[in-house]
């Protein structure tokens, strides 16, 4: 959510500049319009309010004094009725309000590139040389068929499209990622492992952002009149341990990170990497969040980033980062890394880990504070959360990259102590 203060006294300009790096129309003039009526209104609910607080101390001393007392109490009734009234107004008016705000994106970093989609997209770095091979490259879906490990057919009859089944040596694999990746960021990079639900409530998607604009992207459970929602990445969880706290600064940076199922609905994806494991309604992430000093959070990015890569470079993936523009970012961020990992039988780089940036956006939808030293007061925090990175494109890419020309995949170092000996999945 952007700073209430910034909405309610230049609406014209965040309207402009949402326009000019978004792309999203906000109605100023609506806006300014609500906002008007809000003070009114509220002005109002607060001369009415004492005012009933002055006659009711009058009718007690009227009483006192033993004078007729109906003439007080029929106008403290109509006071009441007023009051009533101008206080049900107003919460209708703070509603219409906040759903205005929660429908708005996050203002784009300075340092954001301009642009409408991925083409607008700058390039940061590369890392590693793709591998040359010296026979027919065969992509994920055809190495894991011919081993019989990596079975979509057998997904879609348990659960339909967009599902997996691994087996044998490939399902290991997988898992080794998982905690190889885990041991990385808990032992050399200073994250906390926290294990979360993976079904929320809907405050807790609210507050990442999830809701309510992604809500035709999310799948949903229900216990009786019970509604709760399957998280598209445990980034929800993860940040929402902060909703409605106030966080010493002493805890600062708090730095986390979850290995979990992930869920998404991929509404409007149809016909979109719909081979193999690419775009898949359930997967698995090992996620990086951070909660910090608002001072210290672009530092912060780039450490988060920096994290997610040496998990590429210790699994010797040849990857590069890109900085997303304004069309491209996500709902919530202000400013995002892309992490793309080179797969060979696409003959180019895709996407593997996303890390953002939000500032103050989600603190405050989820009232998540920090106690300032130098003022003393409750301050929004900043949160940053990234891919650290998506197990199942990371072992595309490793079944991709390390491919044999006999359908063998050749296990990376980094993964072997966690693979039984296992040097060759063959």
């Amino acid at each position: 959510m952007l700073d209430p203060v910034l909405l309610r006294q230049r609406p014209a300009e965040v309207a402009e500049r949402l326009a000019a790096a978004r792309g999203f129309a906000l109605d100023a003039s609506a806006l300014e319009s609500l906002e008007s009526e809000r003070k009114q209104i509220q002005t109002r609910t607060q001369e009415l309010q004492n005012l009933r607080n002055t006659r009711s101390k009058a009718i007690g001393q009227a009483k006192a004094k033993g004078e007729d007392v109906a003439p007080l109490m029929a106008e403290v009734a109509g006071i009441a009725d007023e009051l009533k009234s101008s206080e049900a107004r107003l919460e209708v008016i703070r509603e219409e309000l906040e759903a205005i705000a929660l429908g708005i994106p996050n203002l784009p970093h300075e340092s954001v590139p301009l642009g409408d989609d991925e083409s607008a997209n700058a390039e940061q770095s590369r890392w590693g040389t793709p591998r040359t091979f010296d026979f027919p490259v065969l992509d994920h879906v055809e190495l894991g068929a011919r081993n019989g490990w990596l079975d979509g057919d057998t997904a879609a009859k348990l659960s339909g499209a967009r599902f997996t089944v691994l087996r044998g040596g490939l399902a290991r694999l997988h898992r080794a990622l998982a905690q190889f990746m885990l041991d990385l960021h808990t032992g050399e990079h200073g994250y906390l492992e926290v294990n979360v639900p993976v079904i929320v409530n809907a405050d807790s998607m609210r507050g990442t952002g999830q809701l309510p604009k992604f809500e035709d992207d999310l799948f949903t459970t229900a216990v009786g009149e019970s509604k709760r929602y399957l998280i598209p990445t445990s980034e929800v969880p993860l940040t929402n341990i902060v909703r409605d706290e106030i966080v010493e600064d002493t805890q600062l940076p708090m730095r986390m990170t979850a290995h979990s199922m992930c869920f998404r609905a991929e509404a409007g994806s149809h016909g979109r990497d719909t081979r193999g494991m690419i775009r898949q309604h359930q997967f698995e992430k090992v996620e990086l969040v951070s909660i910090a000093r608002p001072a210290e959070s672009e530092v912060e990015h780039e450490r988060m980033t920096r994290a997610a890569e040496v998990v590429l470079e210790r699994l010797g993936l040849p990857y590069r980062r890109m900085l997303l523009c304004t069309g491209d970012m996500g709902f919530s961020a202000s400013k995002t890394y892309d992490l793309e990992v080179w797969l060979p039988s696409q003959n180019t780089y895709r996407e593997i880990s996303s890390c953002s940036n939000c500032d103050a956006f989600q603190a405050r939808r989820m009232q998540a504070r920090w106690r300032n030293p130098a003022t003393g007061k409750p301050e929004p925090v900043h949160t940053l959360n990234g891919s650290g990175v998506a197990v199942g494109r990371a072992m595309i890419a490793v079944m991709e990259n390390y491919q044999q020309a006999d359908g063998s995949i050749v296990v990376p170092d980094a993964l072997r102590p966690y693979m039984g000996g296992i040097d060759v999945l063959r």
